[in-house]
């Protein structure tokens, strides 16, 4: 299953006006849902406690102020003008921006990195710099290793805080939607009513996610622009029939006048105003699903006045009701002869916006995977035609369990306000910081404006984020254990991800080791394609000499898969197989490395399978009449570099089918070799960690297909290329085996007390208990062949 890459439309569609409208209406159901539903619970949860609401009205004037302010400072022009620039090809969110610093600076922690992975269409650095000399940030940074692993960190505690809010946002939406019932019932009864309501909305809510989004999502849009549309009627009607002059707290004033009074009750009480911006990220975080002048258009023109207007509405009301005989709330402000009409709208909305967090946190938990940062888990791609819907199954009943328990354990807004507000500020400066790097590395801005940025935006986070601290014992704990907790499993599995990453390399076997098995050694040939998979991009697995030497068989065609991620979100169908041989052409031996970006959706096994043969079939194409106009690859190409084992050239082979006698179009250049059938791509020799790219003048080759070329006469090499094709077709039809290792890792002697804690009990419990690779790659269990392994890392 291989989607289409990239955006949903082209560039050229998403700039019409049209279609950015159109984008911007569908997007109001997926990003806007849980921002659209914060006046629900922000004026409850600031006056819970810390502020009490008075005659003079100057608390509720300087929450409105901050309100007003917040959401024009946060979400109007720090994301809408700011961070939603920072895209990465399209996409957005937390992995979009370490994506980005990872290209164009060598700060990326990812092992099997290649020169040719550079190449890919996608990789291109979309601001070139203008001077050659690099910055000094920038060479501070690749310099100093620590850095590198704090900007993983920091990654990971974002990444730990949207799971988090994946926890908070439909337990706090749905309550706080479902507490309308307290004024239309007695407080004996209500008490009784909300929570099982509540938890019933979110285990039915929870039940139909491997539906997938798609199946309702057409409803979405209409639910989110119908409480937009409702709640700026009725703030329209509360200012017009309560306090038309309610505008003049927009005033920022009024916010020093509120501080005066209130000193630290008023500071305290920002940890429940910070709520009117939940769900900010998510209009970066779904970029790749519409377009920034969609999401532009979107926010600054529908979502934003209409959320003024609500909150200007709360406060005309409460202004002139100062001894309501209920808690403040959203719910007094609306006129009874319409309460249960927007009650109803309130919780079909935050159902929505919970629906647009949860598939957010199957998204970045996909993406933690691909990067090595979370344990496997199966994934299910719920659509074939809409790209980055996806369900996991082990993630959601987790999620559901927890928001349950959240719901039963708190039982008020006002402890689950605390904890989202610390989670989604939390998030905010994650993102302030990365955009600040993105500023100076990617951009090419002087670190002055990236620093400007930090200041500015950064100190507001960071006000809020303070007072949201001194509520640790009133709920904020919750998201800061959830955090310690998500990131120690992280961490742990991708430490020993490289510590195994780091042992096959320093243990993987000669190329002369494998092309000396032989009859010879009593070593046979059996029928079939024998798939051996590997992280290694060069060089022969350890895991399959352990194989070779307990079992003395091996296929008639071998091939050396290494599946990896590149810091890209999508690889191009036609730029994802790199291919090459391993040894002479009559060993039958090839290695094929297939690349992911952090988005893209893995291929089920049976048509990876077969395009894999289709790719190797292309190749030897290819490569016997590449070594017509050339020396073909030999067993001496093994010494042409200073690499212990090297191997013949790997070249991308794309979907476009080689046939004909190629016509060569030959560029010299001093790029790393390029060969391309249908299409401009590379090929790479080298392992980045390794060795650092060879400087020397290499050519580009292109060739054109030329269907009506047809050889004159049968050459013997024409005769060998029949033969290995032939080879190749006869083994797909005898099967396919796949070679996987089963690996125990285990701390070396002398390792630290945490370092055995980490690997020999954390990674290992982890390893035991999720999905195995074959899962995670979809192997038929009867074409598998699992090697033991312990690594002693």
């Amino acid at each position: 299953m291989d989607l289409e890459y990239g955006k949903s439309l082209d560039t050229a569609k998403k700039d019409s006006w049209k279609t950015a409208l159109l984008l911007g209406y569908q997007s109001l159901g997926v990003v806007y849902g849980d921002l659209s539903t914060s006046p629900l619970y922000v004026y409850k949860s600031t006056f819970a406690e810390d502020i009490q609401h008075s005659e003079t009205n100057e608390e509720i004037y300087g929450v409105l102020s901050f309100v007003f302010w917040t959401l024009t400072l946060i979400p109007l022009f720090k994301y809408v003008f700011v961070v939603l620039r920072a895209d990465d090809n399209g996409e957005g969110g937390t992995f979009a921006l370490y994506s980005l610093i990872c290209r164009h600076a060598k700060v990326s922690l990812l092992p099997n990195r290649q020169v040719a992975d550079e190449a890919l269409s996608t990789y291109i650095l979309e601001h070139p710099p203008k001077r050659k000399s690099s910055s000094r940030v920038k060479l501070y940074l690749e310099k100093h290793k620590v850095l590198h692993t704090a900007l993983l960190i920091l990654v990971l505690l974002g990444t730990c805080m949207v799971i988090g809010d994946g926890v908070l946002t439909p337990a706090i939406s749905v309550f706080s939607a479902v507490s309308g019932l307290e004024l239309s019932m007695s407080k004996e009864h209500h008490q009784y009513a909300v929570i099982p309501i509540t938890c019933f909305i979110l285990v039915c809510l929870f039940a139909l996610q491997h539906y997938g989004t798609h199946r309702v999502g057409f409803f979405f849009a209409p639910i989110v622009l119908t409480w937009l549309l409702c709640i700026s009627a009725l703030g329209l009607y509360n200012i017009i029939h309560w306090n038309p002059h309610v505008y003049q707290a927009l005033s920022p004033y009024y916010m020093f006048k509120f501080l005066k009074k209130t000193r630290k009750g008023g500071w305290m009480s920002l940890g429940g105003i910070l709520l009117c911006i939940t769900g900010s990220e998510a209009m970066f975080a779904d970029l790749g699903h519409f377009s920034y002048a969609a999401i532009q258009t979107a926010f600054t023109f529908l979502v934003y006045p209409a959320l003024i207007l609500a909150y200007m509405g709360q406060a005309a009301y409460l202004s002139q009701h100062h001894h309501t005989s209920y808690q403040i709330s959203f719910y007094v402000s609306v006129p009874e002869s319409v309460r249960w009409p927007v009650l109803v709208v309130a919780i079909l909305a935050s159902v929505v916006g919970s629906q647009a967090i949860i598939s957010g946190t199957f998204s970045i938990i996909n993406q933690s995977q691909s990067l090595g940062c979370f344990p496997r888990v199966k994934v299910i791609h719920t659509s074939d035609k809409i790209h980055g819907q996806i369900y996991i199954p082990e993630i959601n009943w987790v999620l559901m369990i927890l928001c349950i328990a959240v719901t039963i354990g708190f039982r008020d807004t006002k402890h689950m306000g605390n904890a989202s507000g610390l989670a989604v500020m939390t998030v905010m400066l994650v993102t302030t910081c990365l955009t600040s790097l993105v500023i100076i590395l990617c951009w090419h801005k002087p670190p002055i404006v990236a620093l400007c940025f930090l200041l500015f935006f950064g100190s507001i986070e960071l006000l809020y984020f303070s007072a949201s601290l001194t509520k640790f014992t009133e709920g904020a704990w919750l998201p800061i254990l959830l955090a310690l907790f998500l990131m120690t499993i992280m961490f742990v599995w991708h430490y020993a991800t490289i510590k195994k990453y780091e042992f096959d390399l320093h243990n993987k076997v000669s190329l002369e080791w494998l092309l000396a098995l032989g009859p010879s050694l009593g070593i046979a040939r059996v029928p079939g394609i024998g798939l051996v998979f590997t992280d290694l991009t060069s060089g022969i697995p350890a895991n399959f000499s352990r194989f070779v030497t307990n079992l003395p068989a091996f296929h008639c065609i071998l091939v050396f898969v290494c599946v990896k991620s590149v810091p890209v979100p999508f690889v191009p169908p036609a730029e994802r197989y790199l291919v090459g041989r391993v040894g002479p052409a009559t060993h039958r031996s090839y290695r094929c490395i297939v690349r992911y970006g952090y988005r893209d959706v893995h291929q089920d096994v049976d048509s990876f399978e077969s395009e894999l043969v289709a790719r190797l079939a292309d190749f030897i194409r290819y490569d016997w009449h590449r070594s017509q106009q050339t020396n073909p690859c030999t067993e001496d190409d093994a010494f042409h570099s200073n690499e212990s084992s090297s191997e013949c050239r790997l070249t991308v082979i794309g979907t476009v089918p080689f046939s004909g006698t190629p016509a060569y179009e030959i560029d010299e250049s001093v790029q790393p070799a390029s060969v391309s059938v249908g299409f401009s791509t590379v090929e790479s020799v080298t392992d980045v960690i390794e060795m650092e790219p060879m400087g020397a003048v290499e050519r580009r080759v292109r060739f054109a297909i030329d269907d009506d070329s047809e050889s004159d006469m049968q050459t013997d090499m024409e005769v060998q290329l029949q033969e290995e094709l032939a080879d190749l077709l006869a083994a797909q039809e005898a099967g396919t085996a796949f070679i996987l290792g089963h690996s125990h890792v285990r701390a070396k002697q002398g390792s630290s007390v945490l370092k055995r804690l980490a690997i020999n009990f954390g990674y290992n419990f982890l390893r035991r208990n999720c999905r195995g690779p074959d899962v995670a790659l979809k192997v038929p269990p009867v074409s598998l062949l699992e090697v033991g392994m312990v690594y002693v890392v």
